[in-house]
């Protein structure tokens, strides 16, 4: 008769056998040590045990506050920017207003680098409550500012906070969600929408009411309040949010203290979790323990294995190996190297369509006579309003046959053809057509690639992987206020370098070596 303690050996031997054997998943052992992937495998599986519940579910507001600030403060910069043209106030010197876009992107540069990196380092948490605080305060601040180079200042600050946003705030979702509900991830541009919804609807309120006249030939201070209202406001929202995270308890992914080596922390995250939402953590610390025993015998003297004393690598200097090891295999190195260079490309295409929008809108109306400022920031509201069906149909994609990379690469390619297709406007409604048309599909375009790119790198190096993905976005980002400053924004050749840096993105989405649907990201 088997007794329990043999019969309790026994089924860890057989889980072990399982999470040890790695065909048909995601990453195998060429891609990282295989004592690690086992170990998060087994976490992986018990996170789908437990279910998605309350944990997930207060998460996903919470996390969903980073894709919402992601959008919605770029989009800011560029609501402002024509207001920017006070006499005795605030105003940009002539043909200098983009050296506002490209403080901000400078700013987004230095936070996704820095908040990204570190969280593989020092974890998720931190950067995922500071950002907030710092874009919060940074804004206020800024609608006080005294000249246009003091603003120019005090939006690279604000930058910072949310250039780190995305990278952590979709690991630490990612690594909470079974993987049953991996989709959700895709759906989470939601926020990404209504953050350019909720910015646009302020603008409308706020800039459109206490702002010169747009026949004014001189504009003062004391008449053009509304943009200053406009971050006011929106910094105060910021940092509403910034408290709701703390009222919600978000716990550090367990998947981050495997990755660290502390598997008692990783036990003790995952029973609060299942604890939360009213079920039982199906695996203990001797699970991930006999990992090791198996495993010890083997050879761990790769470059990636894992490191087990999480002190003695905070005081370590940084020698670039969680960069390293977003290419230890050909497969990794591949997938990196095309992932960052598409965020790249995008990263130029779309704040050169996107920081001008409002000014494109205003100079096409019919019969080229220009728009009010009301019509205008009414007409950026409409179509950031398409955006929302867009993220929530990309939700739907990514789980059919055409899965992630083919949902990806559809979409890219028609936002570079509505792109294309916005400079045949003749009148101002035929041109706000063509502009929903571009915010649904590109919504969908990036509900994918947000999700996407995290899904194709494991934990250990998720934030780094992420965090290089949008470095490289911000810095060709830097380059559209430069073209705006030299280009002639009165004709469409923007918009036609826009559309063609999107379909030439899709193109290589087709090349991308993994697709994650139906698989668990560890």
């Amino acid at each position: 008769m088997t007794t329990p303690d043999k019969q309790k050996q026994a089924e860890i031997a057989e889980s072990i056998s399982e999470v040890a054997t790695f065909e048909g998943e995601l990453f195998d052992e060429h891609d990282a040590d295989k004592a690690y992937l086992a170990k998060s495998k087994l976490v992986a599986l018990a996170i789908q045990e437990i279910g998605f519940g309350k944990y997930q579910i207060g998460l996903f507001f919470v996390a969903g506050f980073g894709w919402l600030s992601d959008n919605a403060w770029p989009i800011a910069t560029g609501l402002i920017i024509p207001r920017l043209n006070e006499v005795d106030g605030v105003h940009a010197p002539i043909g200098k207003a983009p050296y506002l876009t490209l403080a901000q992107n400078l700013g987004l540069l230095m936070g996704a680098l820095i908040w990204s990196l570190s969280s593989d380092i020092i974890g998720r948490r931190w950067a995922f409550n500071l950002t907030f605080l710092i874009t919060g305060i940074w804004a206020v601040v800024a609608g006080s500012s005294p000249n246009f180079a003091a603003l120019g200042v005090f939006c690279s600050f604000w930058s910072f906070g949310v250039g780190g946003n995305l990278p952590v705030d979709s690991a630490i979702f990612l690594e909470a969600l079974p993987k049953s509900h991996q989709w959700l991830l895709t759906v989470m541009s939601v926020w990404w929408a209504i953050g350019q919804i909720i910015a646009n609807l302020i603008s409308w309120g706020l800039i459109a009411n206490f702002s010169c006249a747009s026949d004014a030939t001189i504009c003062h201070k004391a008449d053009n309040k509304g943009w200053r209202y406009f971050l006011f406001t929106m910094g105060g929202l910021t940092i509403c949010m910034f408290i709701a995270r703390f009222a919600f308890n978000v716990l550090e992914s367990p998947r981050y203290y495997v990755a660290r080596g502390n598997d008692e922390k990783a036990i003790h995250t995952l029973e609060k979790i299942a604890k939360i939402n009213g079920k039982t953590c199906p695996i203990t610390l001797a699970d991930l323990q006999e990992i090791d025993i198996r495993f010890s015998n083997e050879d761990t003297t790769k470059s990636n294995k894992p490191k087990n004393k999480l002190v003695e690598e905070k005081l370590k200097k940084y020698n670039l190996s969680h960069i390293r090891q977003c290419f230890a295999s050909k497969k990794l190195a591949i997938s990196s190297a095309l992932v960052i260079f598409t965020w790249g490309i995008i990263g130029l295409a779309f704040p050169l369509y996107n920081a001008f929008l409002p000014y494109y809108l205003e100079t096409r109306g019919n019969a080229n006579q220009p728009l009010s400022v009301r019509e205008t920031y009414r007409n950026t509201l409409i179509v950031s309003v398409l955006g929302v069906p867009g993220a929530l149909i990309a939700g739907f994609l990514v789980e059919l046959r055409i899965g992630r990379k083919g949902t990806l690469f559809l979409s890219l390619i028609l936002t570079g053809i509505f792109l294309f297709g916005s400079t045949t406007a003749k009148t101002s409604n035929a041109n706000l057509g063509w502009n929903c048309m571009f915010s649904f599909v590109s919504n969908i375009m990036y509900g994918v690639l947000y999700a996407y790119t995290p899904e194709v790198f494991f934990s250990k190096i998720r934030g780094t992987a992420v965090g290089l993905a949008a470095s490289f976005n911000r810095v060709l980002g830097v380059f559209a206020p430069i073209i705006a400053i030299y280009a002639d924004l009165t004709t469409s050749a923007p918009i036609f370098v826009s559309g063609a840096l999107f379909i030439f993105a899709g193109l290589l989405s087709i090349f991308f070596p993994y697709e994650p649907r139906g698989k668990a990201s560890y």
